[in-house]
């Protein structure tokens, strides 16, 4: 793992790391063999191919995932690849609970990997369902430029989680306020539960 692409603000990060600290640095050992760039984006270690997201370290409360950016198209031979949530369309996972599982997975971690490389190589582009956008919305993008080019920088992913979570309600009242109320995030380039997120990050450092 040469020094020249350890990325400084994912050592300072995984430095800081209270939970999954030696689970997080094994994991960097395997994606930087693969030649993978590091890069740190929305406060996690992310490795890219030619400016392409392809992977990122990620620390949850029981476990440590490897989020593969486009582990839809992947073809999960192991069948090992976790959909968050249903509504996840193009990001997968796989979960660990400590080092010595990841160590003795580093063959298949490494082949998908280089999987998901191949995948950047040729292209391929994950086929989102379309998700129409809530008319309360489009107007205050269209009144707001900065807001709009802020929600069009956020990830698809974060977008679709926007657009389901102000489109649910059926009063166009209770849309407005959700939408409000989320402005600040988006113009932060947050996703929708990253302050919900940062807030308890905050409370257990107290």
């Amino acid at each position: 793992m040469a020094q020249s692409r350890m990325n400084p603000q994912v050592e300072e990060y995984l430095r800081k790391a209270k939970k999954w600290q030696e689970e997080s640095k094994k994991l960097r050992r395997i994606i930087l063999d693969c030649g993978l760039t590091e890069e740190s984006k929305w406060g996690k270690p992310c490795y890219t191919f030619q400016s392409s997201n392809v992977v990122i370290i990620q620390g949850f409360k029981e476990y440590c995932a490897l989020l593969f950016c486009k582990g839809a198209l992947l073809k999960d031979a192991n069948r090992i690849l976790i959909q968050q949530t249903e509504n996840v369309q193009a990001a997968r996972q796989l979960r660990f609970t400590d080092v010595r599982e990841i160590a003795e997975m580093e063959p298949i971690l490494k082949a998908y990997i280089h999987e998901a490389v191949e995948v950047e190589k040729a292209g391929l582009e994950v086929n989102y369902k379309k998700t129409s956008v809530p008319a309360e919305l489009q107007t205050k993008l269209d009144a707001t430029p900065v807001l709009k080019k802020a929600f069009k920088a956020l990830t698809p992913g974060r977008q679709r989680a926007y657009l389901l979570y102000f489109g649910a309600p059926k009063q166009s009242k209770t849309r407005e306020s959700r939408i409000e109320k989320c402005t600040p995030q988006i113009l932060k380039g947050q996703g929708l539960n990253d302050d919900y997120v940062q807030t308890r990050k905050n409370k257990s450092t107290r």
